[in-house]
């Protein structure tokens, strides 16, 4: 991104957002302090949270992050599994209520998933062919 930045100020590449350049008017250069900057964190990981660290110290907000991929994997399986199709919200009130839904449903999922030792993909499989054994 530096080399980026550099080739932009010296006009060598066309102005492009570049994260390591200071544009003042027509002038371009290499912002400096940025890159001092990103010199000195480079190599650390950042984590925010609105959770009081009396509450959750850093090392469990830690291991939550790195719990993460599992949630995602849950929404990759359960979206499939189910064919649900994207849904589109523009007001905060329904995306905030839509995510509190997917949430208490997939807190659901995991808590019978940890009372039958049966996982979400399973117990799934297993309702659709009980839906179309009563079909048949």
């Amino acid at each position: 991104m530096i080399d980026k930045a550099e080739r932009i100020a010296a006009g060598k590449a066309p102005l492009k957002k570049a994260r390591f350049l200071k544009v003042t008017g027509a002038a371009k250069e290499l912002d400096q302090a940025t890159v001092d900057r990103a010199r000195q964190l480079s190599g650390l990981k950042g984590y925010v949270t609105n959770i009081d660290a009396e509450k959750m110290p850093g090392a469990a907000v830690i291991n939550s992050y790195h719990d993460l991929w599992q949630v995602e994997a849950s929404f990759r399986m359960t979206k499939s599994d189910l064919k649900a199709r994207p849904v589109f919200h523009r007001e905060r009130d329904a995306i905030e209520s839509h995510l509190t839904i997917v949430f208490a449903a997939l807190a659901i999922s995991w808590h019978l998933q940890e009372l039958t030792g049966m996982s979400i993909e399973d117990r799934s499989h297993a309702a659709n062919r009980s839906i179309s054994n009563d079909r048949s």
